[in-house]
């Protein structure tokens, strides 16, 4: 077996003080360690809008290629956002999650199609489902100008396919600062998962992922 040192100085008894003791991890450590860094680097960032975030986390958690979900504020005027402020429609904030995923895995253009297919109404202008005002409106916050065309692409394809009865009103617009929620409102349903609300409103979204795109349910 192969083994990597490296010398360490310890807190031990003055007799031992500035001595260095040989720590030996095994290469097959290292090499692991070294290829969790490089899969993290590889991740990219999507951040969308669709009403409250508890069902958007969930849909887009249930995603193969998803490493991580975090609902949260975007596309506000404030430079702080929290609940209380946000949901009293005060700062311009979205209702918003951010989701880091493998690109090897999934795509961006798969998300944009969860997102309008799965995940929300396109067609609710600033509320959705019995969620009223600015901060439950539809948005994409593209991260760089690729996903801008990507977002903005795929609008165009479903308005000409006239895939909904009523026009798109998502929101395209740059991702400024995403502002991370309060940890109550982190995984929200998979800890209340007989919460009505979420019985009612989400829960019917995961089944409807499984069944629209199976491929990429988890």
């Amino acid at each position: 077996m192969n083994f990597l040192s490296i010398s360490l100085k310890t807190g031990l008894p003055a007799l031992l003080t500035g001595v260095a003791l040989a720590i030996s991890i095994p290469a097959h450590a290292v090499a692991a360690q070294a290829e969790s860094a490089r899969d993290s680097a590889a991740l990219q960032t999507a951040v969308f809008a669709g009403g409250c975030f508890w069902g958007v986390d969930a849909v887009f958690k249930h995603v193969k290629g998803v490493a991580s979900v975090e609902s949260g504020y975007a596309g506000g005027n404030a430079d702080k956002a929290n609940y209380e402020a946000v949901s009293g429609g005060r700062t311009g904030h979205a209702e918003a999650v951010r989701v880091r995923f493998n690109p090897a895995q999934v795509s961006y253009q798969q998300l944009l199609q969860v997102f309008f297919v799965v995940a929300h109404d396109p067609t609710q202008l600033n509320r959705q489902g019995p969620d009223v005002g600015s901060q439950y409106r539809s948005a994409i916050f593209f991260t760089d100008a690729e996903q801008q065309k990507n977002a903005t692409d795929q609008i165009q394809k479903l308005t000409a396919e006239r895939a909904f009865g009523k026009p798109i009103v998502t929101q395209i617009a740059a991702l400024q600062q995403f502002y991370p929620a309060e940890a109550y409102h982190q995984n929200y349903l998979a800890l209340h998962p007989t919460q009505p609300y979420i019985v009612i409103n989400d829960l019917p979204k995961i089944e409807h992922l499984r069944k629209q795109f199976p491929a990429l349910y988890q």
